[in-house]
């Protein structure tokens, strides 16, 4: 079901979206503040997107390791997903890269689209044809396949995870970006790890997680670089606009 907004004259026809987030706090306010600037300019100043947020503790999905823990944190953005449904969203998004390795089981508790984020990396990469990149994000996404296959899917060969580079990449993350903390150390870790990609004969760079646009330059780098958040946020602003 769509909406009209009206605005002085205008009409628009939108779509009410539910952001699943708190995974961290910092990402979800990135997603609130892109999807409402991107709403915004392709309506008037004084709109605000239709949104619907759910901030879940991040303290109790943190660190996930088993595969019961995963489980358990399935059923908590199920159920996240499912009183968003209930409230009034129309189609959701999960505001973490990470968390999309329970994507599936969050999609079987509604009866609403989600949008999955490395769907809408991959059409990106395949429209700009690339065809080689790096992957940084956590170390569950730079190592395990739920994310990496859907972009292979699209074309793109991946370079494969080296070992130092995740736990210094996953470390930056955890341990600074999601509780607020940037600092230039960070950022220089960031600049040599995608020279040396670059080197290695990567063709562009996937920033997988949301928080990582904190530390890297995305429009001025060595490699072209698909920012995730970008990506997914622009995905957002389309289906609410009924253009996606």
């Amino acid at each position: 079901m769509r909406r009209a907004l009206s605005v002085s004259g205008d009409t628009f026809s939108v779509r009410k979206l539910g952001l699943i987030g708190g995974m961290s706090w910092v990402s979800t306010g990135m997603y609130y503040d892109r999807i409402n600037r991107l709403v915004q300019k392709r309506t008037k100043p004084m709109v605000s997107a239709p949104l619907l947020i759910e901030s879940l503790d991040f303290s109790q999905l943190y660190g996930l390791r088993e595969e019961s823990d995963w489980e358990r944190a399935g059923e908590v953005l199920g159920q996240s997903a499912k009183r968003l449904q209930d409230t009034g969203a129309q189609g959701l998004i999960i505001c973490a890269n990470s968390m999309h390795k329970v994507y599936n089981q969050v999609a079987a508790a509604v009866d609403i689209p989600i949008i999955h984020i490395a769907e809408c990396v991959g059409e990106a990469m395949n429209a700009a044809g690339c065809d080689s990149a790096a992957l940084l994000g956590t170390r569950n996404v730079m190592t395990e396949s739920f994310y990496r296959r859907r972009l292979v899917a699209h074309g793109v060969d991946l370079l494969p995870p080296d070992t130092v580079n995740v736990n210094a990449v996953d470390t930056i993350i955890y341990d600074e970006l999601m509780v607020g903390k940037v600092t230039r150390e960070a950022e220089r870790t960031l600049r040599t790890i995608i020279n040396k990609k670059a080197q290695q004969g990567a063709k562009a760079i996937v920033l997988a997680c949301t928080e990582l646009d904190l530390i890297v330059t995305v429009d001025a780098n060595i490699l072209p670089v698909f920012d995730s958040t970008r990506i997914h946020c622009k995905a957002a602003a389309d289906w609410i606009m009924d253009e996606g």
